[in-house]
């Protein structure tokens, strides 16, 4: 049995069209790797040697600018792909947020094979444009909402992909979860400040609108309060 039989994310992945033949012939090629929380796996400008399937964990993906301030750009989760196929170098720096197993193909190797399977290379280009969307809704996000709205967008994201775990999604969003990021993290991907950030999740608390068991969790008492606070 290959690892692509037992792969938990196998219906969701990129690789979720393809036949048991085509599957195998990806397995020959790729391998599982483990990455602990806060080791890189793909630093940003450098040769783009390497792409995988997220299996578990989070990541984050980061650019810098010339005085070495990190931005967080974008985050991925189980099922995602990361990377940068039929390019020569990483746009990115991709950093394990929490301890993360991934799926490991050579760039190369990966790129002949999705030349040589359209099915694949289909799905990458729905992956493109679904991501084209976020960035155009995050766009938004960070441009025209206040404080607020932006910690409650974030925070529905955050339950419904935090929730999708296992071989196909949850019944719904989670109202219960554990968020991958520290305070100042959050500061960094919404463009506030971390004072910003404590006092608005301070405020929603206060508001019976959620619920913080621990520095991490956060609980989601009243959903649609929280979804008209988005905006």
């Amino acid at each position: 049995m290959s690892s692509c039989d037992t792969c938990v994310v196998r219906n969701r992945a990129i690789c979720a069209g393809l036949d048991s033949r085509e599957i195998h012939a990806l397995n020959a090629i790729g391998r599982r790797r483990s990455v602990t929380a806060g080791e890189p796996l793909i630093w940003e400008d450098d040769d783009s040697l390497l792409v995988a399937n997220v299996i578990d964990g989070v990541l984050k993906l980061t650019t810098s600018t010339e005085d070495g301030r990190e931005q967080i750009v974008g985050v991925a989760y189980p099922s995602d792909f990361i990377g940068r196929p039929f390019g020569p170098t990483s746009k990115a720096s991709v950093v394990a947020l929490t301890d993360a197993r991934v799926c490991v193909f050579s760039r190369n190797d990966f790129d002949r094979f999705a030349r040589e399977h359209p099915e694949l290379e289909h799905k990458l280009l729905e992956r493109t444009l679904a991501e084209l969307d976020r960035t155009r809704s995050w766009m938004m996000l960070l441009g025209r909402k206040t404080a607020p709205e932006k910690i409650a967008t974030f925070l529905l994201e955050m339950s419904e992909r935090l929730a999708e775990t296992g071989c196909t999604p949850s019944f719904g969003p989670a109202n219960r979860f554990s968020l991958p990021f520290s305070r100042q993290q959050v500061a960094d991907v919404l463009g506030l400040t971390i004072e910003t950030v404590s006092r608005q999740f301070t405020k929603l608390k206060n508001e019976g609108v959620i619920e913080l068991p621990s520095r991490r969790e956060v609980e989601i008492v009243n959903r649609g309060a929280l979804v008209a606070l988005a905006g």
